[in-house]
């Protein structure tokens, strides 16, 4: 094998001055726009997810968001882009800030599409309503003025993050809120007014904002984002959920069903499909991603028999927060002069396996296995693994495989239980397994022939 340090230069000149990046595959249910806060619904053999649109520039510091996306898929695997099928245009009583909404089949059969919108009245946030004969519309304003404003009585702090449920009678229930405000009230079957008088709902613990409601076994469930300390570091948010016999309540807390991601905002939407229960929800682990450059993922959700809910295993990207990493000391067999082993540790979300703009471990010209690993001064408990390869279309290739191992105090063996060791470029390769409690955390690396390997970021968490 031979390697030219000019060519490996200029390959890395290029990727820096063009910004070219591979496109990253897999979870995200698209990298060609930044999306968030989805809703989903399923209408024959189809799922829709509707979602937010991103536009903050790299390095924005606030939400840019204009539009709504709707995105459709027969697996749950692989979603289409049906376009910006809803904007603030749509609503001329609107001037700024598309925030999270959600769509609902009324009686009529049409489908109206619920709001967080910022009208140009007092007040920030209000919720509109638009309405359409088919699930990707088109749509139009169905009222002319907003459905919940900050003059409705007993509204939310900030009146975004509806979330719309018909329950078996036929009776339409709306839950709303944020900044700790979660409100309730019944829709009349039009889907454009309400009746009764809007509640504060009680038993929801640490709820923030964007509650999602459904319906299963007879049982309702609530799913709301909390940022308390309890399941999330400062900043962030996870998703908890409380269950009740009323579709108004009383709730009773039941546990954290998605730990935090690594945006600072999580908002959940679950929906069952094809047999199976899915949570979808938005993370910042899309190429150039961020807090207001967020994208969609789905996972699959699954109940115990009691009908509580399994915390949901993310796949969708990696969760930064409470990465071990950070405090682990890097070892190696093997580095190249010229790389950098710390890079590995650095936090960085690698805009494609070229982006070596934060550094990179590469063993050129080595070939068959070797090893990076993690040491900490103490006993860590570790059940999750994710690396970001290293490509550099020149000496250092995707590896033919890789086994995650741990120190058992007198070997390195396997960790037990693993779902395997991925090798997918332009995306991280989690590998989950049974915990172990450990000081070292060891990755083999397998090269194919005639190349050697490299990582731009591992990970390992609890």
């Amino acid at each position: 094998m031979r390697r030219r340090w000019a060519a490996a230069l200029a390959a890395a000149l290029l990727t820096l001055l063009t910004g070219v990046r591979p496109a990253l595959a897999g979870p995200p249910i698209t990298t060609a726009i930044y999306t968030a806060d989805p809703a989903a619904l399923v209408v024959g053999d189809t799922l829709y997810l509707y979602t937010g649109h991103d536009e903050a520039p790299q390095g924005g510091t606030n939400f840019v968001m204009r539009d709504w996306h709707v995105f459709s898929s027969t697996d749950a695997a692989t979603f289409t882009d049906q376009g910006a099928k809803l904007s603030i245009s749509n609503f001329s009583w609107a001037g700024a800030d598309a925030w999270a909404s959600e769509v609902e089949r009324g009686a009529d059969g049409r489908y109206y599409w619920f709001t967080s919108v910022n009208g140009n009245g007092p007040g920030w946030m209000n919720i509109g309503v638009a309405v359409g004969d088919s699930p990707t519309g088109p749509f139009t304003d169905a009222i002319g003025g907003p459905l919940i404003s900050d003059a409705t009585p007993n509204s939310s702090p900030l009146n975004i993050d509806p979330t719309v449920f018909t329950d078996d009678d036929g009776q339409v229930y709306m839950y709303w809120g944020s900044y700790y405000g979660l409100r309730a009230v019944r829709l009349n079957a039009n889907m454009t007014s309400t009746t009764g008088p809007v509640i504060t709902p009680s038993g929801v613990s640490n709820f923030w904002e964007a509650p999602w409601m459904f319906k299963r076994d007879g049982v309702y469930y609530l799913a709301y984002a909390a940022n308390d300390s309890g399941c999330s570091q400062p900043g962030y948010a996870c998703v908890r959920y409380a269950t009740a016999s009323n579709p108004l309540g009383p709730w009773t807390h039941r546990g954290v069903v998605l730990d935090q991601v690594s945006s600072t905002t999580n908002h959940p939407a679950i929906i069952e499909f094809k047999g199976q229960w899915y949570m979808v929800y938005h993370n910042a682990a899309a190429p150039g991603g961020g807090n207001f450059r967020r994208s969609v993922t789905i996972d699959q959700l699954f109940f115990n028999a009691d009908g509580t809910m399994r915390k949901v295993v993310q796949t969708g990207g990696p969760v930064t927060p409470g990465n071990l990493a950070a405090t682990a000391t890097p070892s190696t067999s093997y580095v190249s002069p010229w790389e950098t082993l710390g890079a590995i540790k650095d936090g960085h979300t690698p805009a494609g396996s070229q982006d070596r703009s934060h550094g990179a471990y590469g063993n050129w010209n080595r070939q068959g296995t070797e090893w990076i690993e993690y040491r900490w001064p103490t006993a860590q408990t570790i059940r999750r693994s994710e690396v970001y390869w290293f490509d550099d279309d020149q000496g250092i290739d995707l590896p033919a495989s890789c086994q995650v191992q741990y120190w058992n105090g007198s070997a390195y063996v396997n960790v037990p239980g693993a779902s395997g060791c991925g090798v997918a470029a332009g995306t991280f390769n989690a590998t989950t397994f049974t915990p172990v409690s450990t000081t070292r955390l060891r990755l083999n690396i397998t090269s194919r022939s005639g190349y050697s390997t490299g990582v731009l970021e591992w990970r390992a968490f609890s």
